[in-house]
């Protein structure tokens, strides 16, 4: 009889966080830069505008329910793959209207003399509002972080295999359901571990990426005290 495997938890739950995490991230702030700079552009630029700020306050704010998404990521063929961990949420529309606000109050000033140079709208999104907006920029990616290293139900909903569950969706199974039989642990380890040191453990993963993150970003935090000033 083969011997067990006495790692309490495996190197694909691992992956599977830590590539969700950065993938997630990554991706869902360039589309979010995207289209909150898009829609801080005045009507007379984007005649559109005001149809799509209401379209993505609406969709926010009446959500469709459970059983529609479930039923829209089966259709596209999304269930039980790690791009449902990522593609439904990629368009946070509370991130993109802080990022969009955040945009407005970029002095006018900036894109005149950059139009007058003869820069187009992706110049100027890549030289100007890029640098100046690194402050909330380093905010929301890691709001964004948190949110998916800390997401538990959609792997839970989505996954029917244990070993693709992040390692959130692990732990709370751990924690709040103690079903044990999915996790993979050497039955005899289940003897020496203790509600209290799982639940240690929860805590500490889920403190892990601030405290891996946040000290690369506290500069930025800071210099956005003095950002988005115009000299006279």
């Amino acid at each position: 009889m083969p011997k067990r495997s006495k790692t309490p938890i495996s190197c694909p739950r691992r992956g599977v966080s830590i590539l969700r995490s950065l993938t997630g991230t990554v991706m869902g702030m360039i589309v979010v830069m995207l289209a909150a700079f898009s829609l801080s552009r005045s009507n007379a630029e984007f005649r559109s505008r005001s149809f799509y700020v209401w379209f993505f306050l609406i969709i926010m704010i009446f959500d469709a329910g459970l059983v529609p998404h479930y039923m829209l990521n089966q259709k596209l063929g999304l269930v039980n793959s790690f791009w449902v961990l990522i593609l439904p949420g990629l368009v946070n529309v509370w991130n993109m209207i802080l990022m969009m606000n955040f945009f407005r109050a970029i002095p006018k000033d900036l894109d005149e003399a950059a139009i007058v140079d003869g820069a187009t709208h992706f110049r100027i999104f890549a030289a100007i509002y890029l640098p100046v907006s690194l402050p909330a920029i380093a905010t929301l990616s890691l709001f964004t972080l948190v949110g998916h290293w800390n997401s538990w139900f959609d792997g839970m909903l989505y996954m029917r295999s244990a070993d693709q569950w992040p390692l959130a969706t692990l732990l709370q199974t751990i924690v709040v359901v103690q079903d044990f039989s999915k996790t993979g642990i050497n039955p005899e380890q289940l003897e020496m571990l203790s509600n209290r040191s799982v639940k240690a453990a929860q805590i500490f993963i889920a403190m892990l990426p601030i405290l891996a993150v946040y000290p690369l970003l506290q500069r930025y935090f800071v210099k956005g005290i003095v950002l988005g000033a115009v000299k006279e």
